[in-house]
């Protein structure tokens, strides 16, 4: 009789047999490979992973970090373009691609699938009177809405009249693009925290846009441009999975050669003085004397800090429409500037139709973190072109307003002083005022602000009292010659400029003072009314103080 020890070696000897004579299951990464003539044990038997095939699929998914030259992804800025089997390139982002046969023919054999990384492109040859072909994306951006209808039917696009301008503008652009030409573009730089930048435009008050124009990390290093440079060259169309046209090559920076750009001193650098170049509001054979009356109380000068204090409707809009029409006639190389914050629509059209400088405008309906994006972009702007040599003015509407959206724009800090503005929230502000000044060796920047007062708000009030010491020029309007309806209502007493010996002659400067020694005993609509009666009776201010010695 056999004994159990037996049975228990016949049944391992079976099992083992089963297991040899099993057919080992196919996994999903590699077959496992039976010796034959040998049956192996389950645990002897181990699964390596099988090395890359060639298939996207099989790949381990990694987070890429975009390319210098390609466009991120974000919300903002679009989806980047598929990597492909190009992985992460690490290093020098100007260097030449690696050499991708091997990748090209795997992706050949991809179930049909396209290969959308191959150097060679099936375009169409374009002809030589199509290569010629150029279009500037600022003058498209310009043009009247019937007119953008024309251009996108003539070139084929569907459903024009269906879409917003930006939207019109960017497809006729791609549309050209795909058929032949050349595109061109400028626009101000707005670098973002990631290194890369868009070129904004004005029409859109230098905000994002769909017509917007990428700018690489490279080019942004390679030219050390900076925000609010104004840059101009060629782009090109966007690719599959872009959204933005983009800066293929720079032609100029703040129109001069971009290695002139280069060696300009940072604004924060260069030395402020005290204004000594005059800005003349008197328009030879115009009639209207705002500006002879801003030449004898409150002279201006290049680098100016000037605020004017107007309490509601008493004309300070006007004011400042003759200021701009002054420096347009009589400073036509100035860069003009008017920004326009928190304002009403008609009053932007109105001032757009009337000032051939540049408008930039944020509405009332607009929020408050856009008030302040238009307003950094600005001021950066005019750095730039000081940094240049040239002479800016900024005319703002106003910086009451301004200091409004920052204080609700500002983190809370926890101080809170009278009115309810935050106790950091004046900082940035007063940092946009007090960049105006006149620069050693050439350049200014000019800035002439409104300031509101008996509003009835005291946030207004505390705002005014910040800024009312910054300034080194002012000019205060009245109320009770508005009342009388008499213009400008301008109150010469507490009006006036600091040295302003260095902006006037001193024998017209002697002649000033004794006016304002005139007029001081008279009150405030009197000595008004009396300075323009003598105006009228003159051509021109020289007359006037000719008149003075008779």
């Amino acid at each position: 009789m056999p004994s159990q020890d037996s049975d228990v070696v016949v049944a391992d000897k079976e099992e083992n047999k089963a297991v040899a004579d099993k057919p080992v299951k196919r996994t999903r990464r590699r077959k496992a490979e039976v010796v034959a003539g040998e049956a192996p044990k389950p645990a002897e038997v181990e699964m390596q992973p099988a090395p890359y095939s060639g298939n996207d699929n099989e790949q381990p998914r990694f987070e890429e970090q975009p390319r210098g030259d390609e466009q991120p992804r974000s919300d903002e800025q679009g989806p980047r373009r598929n990597q492909g089997n190009r992985g992460r390139r690490k290093g020098n982002e100007n260097r030449e691609p690696r050499d991708n046969n091997q990748n090209n023919q795997n992706n050949q054999n991809r179930e049909g699938r396209p290969n959308k990384h191959r150097k060679e492109r099936s375009e169409a040859p374009l002809s030589d009177e199509a290569k010629g072909v150029q279009m500037n994306l600022r003058e498209v951006a310009q043009m009247a809405p019937q007119a953008l209808l024309q251009l996108g039917d003539s070139l084929g696009i569907e459903n024009t009249a269906g879409m917003r301008k930006a939207e019109q503008v960017f497809a006729i652009l791609k549309a050209h693009a795909q058929r032949s030409g050349t595109l061109y573009s400028e626009g101000v730089l707005e670098i973002l925290p990631d290194g890369y930048g868009f070129l904004r435009s004005q029409e859109a008050n230098y905000l994002a846009g769909p017509d917007d124009v990428y700018v690489s990390v490279n080019l942004v290093r390679r030219f050390s441009l900076r925000k609010g440079d104004t840059v101009a060259g060629e782009i090109k169309s966007p690719r599959e999975g872009e959204r933005y046209f983009a800066l293929k090559d720079i032609d100029c920076i703040n129109g001069e050669d971009p290695a002139v750009a280069k060696t300009k001193v940072l604004f924060d650098n260069l030395t402020p003085l005290y204004p000594d170049r005059r800005l003349t509001m008197e328009v030879e054979g115009s009639k209207d004397v705002i500006g002879r009356v801003i030449d004898i109380v409150s002279p201006i000068g290049c680098g100016q800090r000037a605020l004017l204090v107007a309490p509601p409707r008493t004309g300070k809009t006007m004011m400042m429409q003759s200021i701009a029409h002054s420096i347009e006639a009589n400073h036509p190389e100035v860069v003009l500037m008017v920004l326009l914050i928190d304002e009403r629509p008609e009053e932007v059209t109105d001032m757009k139709r009337s000032v051939k400088g540049e408008v930039i405008s944020s509405t009332f309906d607009e929020p408050a973190q856009r008030h302040v994006q238009v307003a950094e972009m600005v001021i950066e702007k005019a750095k730039r072109q000081v940094e240049h040599g040239r002479d800016v003015v900024i005319l703002l509407d106003s910086i009451t307003r301004l200091a409004r959206a920052y204080n609700t724009v500002v983190p809370s800090s926890g101080k809170i002083l009278s009115g309810g503005v935050d106790s950091n929230a004046l900082h940035r502000p007063k940092r946009f005022f007090g960049a105006a000044r006149n620069i050693e060796g050439g350049g200014s920047l000019t800035i002439i602000a409104t300031a509101l007062v008996d509003t009835g708000s005291k946030m207004d009030e505390v705002i005014f009292e910040e800024f009312k010491g910054t300034g080194n020029m002012e000019i205060n309007l009245h109320r009770k010659l508005v009342d009388k309806r008499v213009f400008p209502a301008i109150d010469i007493a507490p009006s006036g400029t600091r040295k302003e010996e260095l902006l006037v002659d001193r024998e017209v400067l002697h002649k000033i003072w004794v006016l304002r020694k005139i007029l001081s005993p008279m009150g405030t609509v009197d000595a008004m009314e009396f300075l323009l009666d003598k105006l009228n009776l003159t051509k021109n201010n020289d007359e006037f103080f000719d008149k003075m010695n008779q």
